[in-house]
């Protein structure tokens, strides 16, 4: 299978790239950085410098990848962008960063997996939400709420490309112990419930997508704890969550 993954030099996207490469798929990945995959590369990945938020970017670097082969079998978009707002005050910057890649890349991945695949009449597009993306109340934070957004542009492009033999895979995961994760919080995890391994993380993820899934939430404790919080009324729910992202921020520098 010929299998490309934007956001795939780091964490969860590189991981999901050895998968498919160590079973003999033929992988390309892209990234805006990718001094990030120093450390962990390994022979006969092909990796591209790419930008999610520049649709001629990704497109190029897709079809520089696929060259003369035939089919994009897999498309992964693991390419995303956090800073917790609840709690605390953002920069404009990290505002803008997280609309662009989180909304703006998503919809970029999507057109440059739909134009590929269309004429193939099959493919799978997967795309990294999160698990906060299932919640909808007021004053969820900036990240909570690309992610929401994250999900329903999943959902409006599986509908539409259902006919045309295309699967879309959405993944809403709970904390997943990868380096950024760690480094976000100075390498303390300890206030992260239901912290999930990225190789388990892998398998639910690679699985999700061959099962072609529509929406595959988890750890399931992680699952049915952010359901029933979605049952509260939303000014109670929006008194949890900041003191649940106050009390994060506590032992922070």
């Amino acid at each position: 299978m010929n299998v490309f993954i934007a956001g795939g030099t780091s964490g969860i996207g590189y991981a999901l790239a050895r998968h498919y490469f160590e079973k003999g798929d033929d992988v390309g990945i892209c990234g805006r950085n990718l001094a990030t995959m120093s450390e962990n590369n390994f022979e006969n990945l092909k990796a591209f410098q790419a930008d999610v938020c520049d649709t001629d970017s990704i497109a190029a670097a897709v079809h520089s990848f696929l060259n003369d082969r035939e089919n994009l079998d897999i498309f992964i978009n693991c390419a995303g962008s956090y800073a917790e707002d609840v709690a605390g005050k953002i920069s404009y910057e990290e505002a803008e960063e997280m609309l662009q890649t989180n909304i703006l890349g998503t919809v970029n991945c999507f057109e440059t997996a739909r134009k590929l695949m269309k004429g193939q009449k099959k493919g799978s597009i997967a795309v990294i939400a999160s698990v906060s993306g299932i919640l909808d109340y007021d004053n969820s934070s900036l990240y909570t709420k690309t992610k929401r957004s994250v999900i329903q542009i999943a959902d409006a492009y599986r509908r539409a490309l259902k006919p045309f033999g295309i699967s879309v895979t959405t993944i809403a995961p709970g904390y997943v112990d990868t380096k950024k994760l760690r480094e976000l919080n100075n390498n303390d995890l300890h206030k992260k419930p239901f912290l999930t391994d990225v190789e388990t993380a892998v398998s639910i993820i690679s699985e999700a997508i061959e099962n072609h899934e529509k929406l595959v939430i988890f750890p399931a404790k992680m699952k049915w704890m952010m359901k029933s919080l979605s049952l509260l009324p939303s000014f109670l729910l929006n008194t949890i969550m900041f003191r649940k992202a106050r009390w994060m921020k506590e032992d922070q520098p």
